[in-house]
């Protein structure tokens, strides 16, 4: 894993210049529209999901609107409650936080459940440089982990591997014969997992919300990952994003409905733990952090990508991510999700690129659980970034969308235009060069062939009934 922070411009560049064929994911189009398809049908079976998403939206409002307030009540709750609660401004802090807990206790294994924080402040590879072996359990993640990769999707991990592959990947890295069987792979997972959970002096695990009425961290889990990570061990350390505030107990069932609908298509997922500060004998503690969410707060523009659930559905609803998969886009959040919410954490000239991965189809604004309009976020940050004077608003790409802006004005410069693309693209092919070499834009794809009966006006004017 690599170690990833605010400050990590040029990891982000480099894994961002292009995945070729040989190493990147294979499309995810096939599992993203089943598990797409899955999600929505059971939400529209509620005959109220509308009016769920616009009291998930109002909330989620709410909570940005009076964060302050009400993670000032959270943190006296779970004080009273007898948790430590420590804050980090970036990732660097929140790791440093941590092995000093890690050292307190003389730590040398922990295990931890599933935590985006984590996997945004880098802290695998950190605790491993440190000597602390840090072991995924969720079985996604512990499947990637094993496989050195990233994970490729923040609900579904290892949505890029098949059971042959995990198999495969089994055999080699931990002696087992081989198999394809789903059963048999999560048996023998189970069964490597169970001992790291015995022996393991701390454990972690991530916060899918904090309720600010009760001091009380709810986790959602299907596989009871989370629940062992956090109960065999004597040491408990939970990570939360600041926007991760619901404001009362009140508003939990909502959302305890709505993200398993639309993060796996269940109604309610296996467990739900509600922790109300540590078991006797045991300690516990919860770092917040920011990394950069307190200047997303800040934007009045774009905060409103704090209100996310971490649901995944845009990713899987996006045209783009479901032929690209999770590892183009670089770093922790990919997607939609990823195209405005890492611009806003690690700033535009750093993840300037991510708002044009889209195709503006606004598929994930349609399905937004709390109705964030991502689409309109991405095209805001599109200028953002020429504004900034990132790469995206040199000369070449100015005067580009110049000509592109004269030609599409009105309908007769645009049937001009094309008269003459339609005679480009037939005569290319007897050049003396091709535009199939045209470096990075067709390295990777080939030049449509104009239909024979015209354009789609013509077309449309003989076929439209």
């Amino acid at each position: 894993m690599t170690s990833i922070n605010r400050s990590g411009a040029e990891f982000l560049v480099k894994e961002t210049k292009g995945l070729s064929e040989a190493n990147g994911p294979k499309s995810l189009m096939p599992t993203s529209l089943r598990s797409a398809e899955g999600n929505l049908n059971v939400c529209w079976a509620i005959q109220d999901w509308s009016r769920w998403r616009q009291s998930a939206h109002d909330i989620k409002e709410y909570v940005l609107a009076n964060l302050d307030t009400l993670l000032e009540q959270f943190v006296t709750k779970l004080e009273a409650k007898g948790v430590t609660v420590l804050w980090a401004s970036d990732a660097a802090e929140a790791n440093n936080l941590i092995l000093g807990l890690a050292r307190k206790y003389n730590v040398k294994t922990a295990v931890k459940g599933k935590s985006m924080v984590s996997e945004e402040i880098g802290l695998n590879h950190f605790l491993e440089q440190h000597g602390i072996k840090t072991l995924e359990t969720d079985l996604g993640e512990y499947i990637v982990q094993l496989a050195g990769q990233r994970p490729t999707h923040i609900v579904t991990p290892a949505l890029h591997l098949s059971a042959s592959e995990i198999g495969q990947l089994f055999t080699d890295k931990l002696g087992e014969r081989y198999t394809a069987v789903h059963e048999e792979l999560t048996a023998i997972a189970r069964k490597k997992l169970r001992q790291e959970f015995i022996h393991a002096d701390l454990g972690f695990s991530g916060v899918n919300f904090g309720i600010a009425e009760t001091g009380t961290l709810a986790l959602i889990e299907n596989e009871g990952n989370i629940g062992l990570s956090t109960s065999s061990p004597k040491v408990h350390i939970a990570l939360m994003g600041l926007e991760k505030i619901i404001p009362r107990l009140d508003d939990l069932p909502l959302f305890l409905n709505m993200l398993p609908r639309m993060g796996t298509g269940q109604k309610l997922t296996s467990y739900v733990h509600l922790f109300n500060g540590a078991a006797p004998g045991r300690e516990m503690y919860l770092i917040l952090v920011d990394n950069g969410r307190i200047n997303a707060l800040k934007n009045q523009e774009f905060r409103e990508i704090l209100q996310c659930i971490r649901c995944g559905l845009c990713m899987n609803n996006c045209p783009v991510y479901r032929h690209v998969g999770g590892w183009a886009y670089g770093w922790v959040y990919p997607g939609p999700l990823g195209s405005v919410l890492v611009p806003q954490l690690l700033g535009i000239k750093t993840a300037w690129k991510l708002p044009f991965a889209c195709s503006l189809c606004g598929a994930c604004s349609s399905i937004c659980p709390v109705k964030i309009d991502l689409a309109h976020l991405i095209v805001r940050l599109r200028k953002k970034a020429v504004q900034a004077k990132t790469p995206a608003g040199n000369w070449i790409e100015t005067l580009t969308w110049k000509n592109y802006a004269f030609w599409m004005q009105t309908g007769f410069r645009f049937r001009f235009l094309m008269r003459f693309v339609k005679f480009g693209i037939r005569t290319a092919p007897f050049l003396p060069w091709h535009p199939d070499k045209l470096g990075a834009w067709t390295c990777g794809r080939t030049l449509p062939k104009p239909p024979k009966e015209g354009s789609f006006r013509q077309w449309w004017a003989a076929n439209r009934r």
